[in-house]
């Protein structure tokens, strides 16, 4: 019997015939199918995932050797489930964030998990300033006025803002929320706040102080803030944008909130933009689907959508080859920045041990 290769995927039933640069769904299966069963190994591709131990992904587990699954509907990789496949050795995330995987248990069996860093940086950052655009503008309920047959100016205007000579700030100045900063200079803001465990690099503090001195005539408007509370009660926009892991999880709590200002995006609260939900999908009762604010500002939240624009998939979808091709010709040259766990350790401390 061939080893097996499980991928994990959302169905895109009409949607996939009538795009097939939707790679990331079910039908289009990553565009891997060749090159897996070129390697000798079977595919399996389901969308049946849910509840655990009674799922289609539960069946194939004893025989599977690699799994794959996004984070956009992820497969939850738990340590029953990493008990259940004693033949697996690698977890791939077609995308970027693998929070749902057991990294503590894969590491406890010596299973590599990897996903394909950068795929998703642009589509995301594009996407965090379209949720804040449509928060501080108030654009989604006065749009749902208008198609409901309402002229309700003054319901609408009360809570729409410019984002000019805001307060922006972000938590976690990565690759995701770097671009965000860079995108926010264009509409001249009073300032450019992060909170990060490090400071950004010199020349990338200094790149964001000139475009804005070049655009708006202000230089020096990025501050690296080192308390959390300190940066919230200052921000007049605050954007999310760290991975989950142990140390973030439960991170903006009530009291974490409270320290916002009044009527804030994001805070106490004129508006809430979210993409990333748990569990994945959403139940139909989830609390975010419907909530609103004494404000009666929006909601903007989206299903996991911001990573997965079609151009990002044919990035996850080309990384996805590249960790496949790895490690099916056992050269395990995988890039460095696609590593989470590897050799039975987090990658930062075991990649530099390899030979």
């Amino acid at each position: 019997m061939a080893p097996k290769v499980l991928l994990v995927l959302y169905e895109g039933g009409a949607h996939a015939k009538q795009e097939p640069k939707l790679l990331g769904c079910l039908e289009n299966e990553l565009g891997i199918r060749e090159l897996v069963e070129s390697h000798g190994y079977e595919l399996v591709t389901t969308s049946n995932k849910d509840p655990i131990g009674s799922s289609e992904v539960d069946k194939h587990l004893p025989e599977t050797e690699v799994i794959i699954t996004t984070p956009f509907f992820p497969a939850y990789i738990t340590k029953e489930r990493i008990d259940k496949a004693p033949n697996l050795k690698l977890c791939v995330t077609a995308g970027v964030g693998s929070d749902h995987v057991d990294l503590n248990a894969a590491n406890s069996k010596n299973i590599t998990v990897a996903e394909v860093t950068g795929s998703n940086v642009v589509s995301v950052a594009e996407h965090v300033m379209s949720t804040i655009l449509n928060l501080v503008r108030n654009i989604i309920p006065s749009h749902e006025m208008a198609i409901q047959g309402g002229w309700d100016i003054a319901g609408c205007a009360k809570n729409e803002y410019d984002l000019e000579d805001k307060v922006v700030a972000t938590v976690g100045a990565g690759r995701i929320g770097y671009r965000v900063l860079e995108r926010m200079i264009p509409f001249n803001p009073k300032k450019l706040l992060y909170y990060d465990y490090q400071e950004l690099p010199p020349a990338a503090t200094d790149k964001l102080n000139k475009a804005s001195e070049l655009f708006n005539g202000k230089g020096n408007i990025v501050e690296r803030v080192e308390k959390l509370e300190d940066m919230l009660a200052q921000a007049d926009v605050v954007t999310i944008n760290c991975p989950l892991h142990e140390k973030s999880r439960g991170l903006f709590n009530k009291d974490t909130i409270s320290h916002m200002k009044d009527g804030a995006c994001s805070g106490k609260l004129r508006g809430y933009g979210g993409d990333v939900w748990y569990p994945q999908p959403a139940p139909a009762d989830h609390p975010w689907r419907s909530f609103r604010n004494k404000y009666g500002g929006g909601n903007a939240m989206t299903p996991h959508i911001s990573g997965t624009s079609l151009d990002a998939q044919a990035r996850y979808a080309a990384g996805t080859k590249a960790i496949l091709k790895s490690y099916f010709e056992k050269t395990f040259d995988y890039r460095k920045e696609d590593l989470i766990v590897i050799d039975g350790d987090y990658a930062t401390k075991a990649y530099g041990q390899r030979k």
